[in-house]
Order: structure tokens, then sequence, then C-alpha cells
């Protein structure tokens, strides 16, 4: 895995797919995972450091972490093989290529295709720092008597531990926060950060998702999230934990009940 640089974006995988998840479901979108995260849900840092080293997981692969194994999570990232030791830093230009030899590129222009920020954790601050300095080298393509406008519309997917900074606070057009609760196996100081989640509610447009797997996961995300920052449940949409496919009716019924 590369370090972060201000002036590349370290990406892990890149793709044009369907946005499946929340608020805006349905609505063609073009994900940008970026490497690195500061959590390890289901997993101890000791557990991914041995990945890390062994580079055994192959594209996609699922599986669980030693903290599930031990009954102290019940579900481990999905992603990890991506954002662990999967990541390239490419130039700002090579996104804008991609989008143009797909075909999308007007559409992802005018904000018609949404652009995803994700991960891993892309309020890293590197992170943070490359998104920045990306969207001003898109802006700077365009000369101020161009007909064409940059309206691009901008997601972002973080674990809410991280406050965004100004710049790409102003930048974003939809926030997508995935706090943790204690089924991820990460301790409360870990995966709660007051500033953090404070920041989010002062944008115009944002949600918290949270993943359930039963009755005591959606008093917690009463009891740690909506009641202590004050979370309208109009922002608050909840996610099936799931941790084997055979699973999925049963999970899927039990949080539309909770739903309702």
């Amino acid at each position: 895995m590369s370090k972060i640089e201000s002036n590349k974006l370290l990406i892990s995988s890149a793709f044009y797919s369907v946005q499946g998840e929340g608020i805006s479901s349905g609505i063609p979108s073009y994900f940008v995972r970026l490497g690195l995260c500061n959590l390890t849900c289901g997993m101890s840092r000791k557990f991914t450091n041995n990945l890390l080293k062994e580079s055994a997981l192959a594209d996609g692969e699922i599986f669980k972490g030693d903290l599930e194994l031990e009954g102290k999570a019940t579900w481990t990232c999905d992603s990890t093989s991506q954002w662990l030791w999967r990541g390239v830093n490419q130039d700002f230009q090579y996104l804008i290529d991609q989008w143009k030899e797909q075909g999308i590129y007007d559409d992802i222009l005018s904000g018609t295709i949404h652009i995803i920020w994700t991960g891993g954790e892309p309020t890293i601050a590197g992170h943070q720092e490359a998104i920045n300095n990306f969207t001003l080298y898109w802006m700077d393509l365009f000369p101020n008597d161009s007909n064409k406008i940059i309206r691009p519309y901008y997601e972002i997917e973080t674990n809410g531990t991280i406050a965004m900074g100004e710049q790409l606070f102003n930048y974003i057009d939809q926030i997508n926060c995935s706090p943790k609760l204690s089924n991820s196996g990460m301790t409360a100081k870990q995966r709660i950060n007051p500033e953090a989640i404070k920041r989010i509610k002062q944008h115009f447009n944002y949600q918290f998702k949270f993943v359930i797997s039963n009755e005591e996961d959606v008093q917690e995300l009463f009891r740690d999230f909506i009641v202590p920052f004050s979370i309208p449940l109009k922002n608050v949409v909840c996610m099936q934990g799931l941790d084997d496919v055979a699973n999925f009716e049963e999970r899927t019924q039990f949080v539309l009940e909770m739903a309702k």
C-alpha cells in the first residue's frame, strides 16, 4: 500500500455502478474507493497487520475477522481486501480520463451521475487534502469563458470519526455517515467522535446509516447517537447486519419492523 500524497489520489478501486444504500439508492454513481482506514471493524489491529504482511486476500474476498470469530463483533468489514493493502497513487487526470473513456464524463460533469468518495475512510486528513486538490485541478481545466460549468454531485461515505475541514465540507453535496456500534468490535473511544458527528449535522444534506442485527443494536444507536447528538429520525437509515446470505430474508424483515 502506497502512502497518501496530496497531489494524487490513493485509489484502491474505481468503478461505475448504482448507489445501493441509503437515501440516494438507485442513482447511477461512480465510486472512488480510497485506501486506508482508521478502524478495523470485526478485526483487531494485530489481525489486520498480519493480513497486510501476507497480502493474501483475493479482490473482494469476504471473511470473518478474529473479533467476529471470538464473538466480540457480529460482522467484519466487507471491503478490507480493497482498502487494507490495495491502492495506487493516481494522477488527478486519471479519473477524468476514465470517465471520458467510459462515455460518462458529461453526466458526471453535470451531476447526473454522482461521484461517491468512499474507502477505507475518505476523511483521513491526507485524503481530504487530495480530494480538495483534485477538485481545484478539475475546475482549472475550464477557463472562465468556457460553456461548460462543473456541477458534480459529491457524496462522501464516512464512519463519522474524523471531522471534515471547511474546504471539503463545502465541496460535498451529501454526507453518508455510517457510525459504528459496539457490534463492530471497536471501542466507544475509537468509534464515537462528538466533534465529527456535530460537524456532519451542520451540513445541509446528511444521513446516518446504522448496521443493526438485533434490538440491542437499536437501543444502542438511540443511547449513543440519536439522543445525545439530537439526530432527527428523518436523517436516520438502518441496514441489516448480515454475516451469512442465508440470513438475508430474516434480517431484512427485522430491519423493516424496526423502521416501522
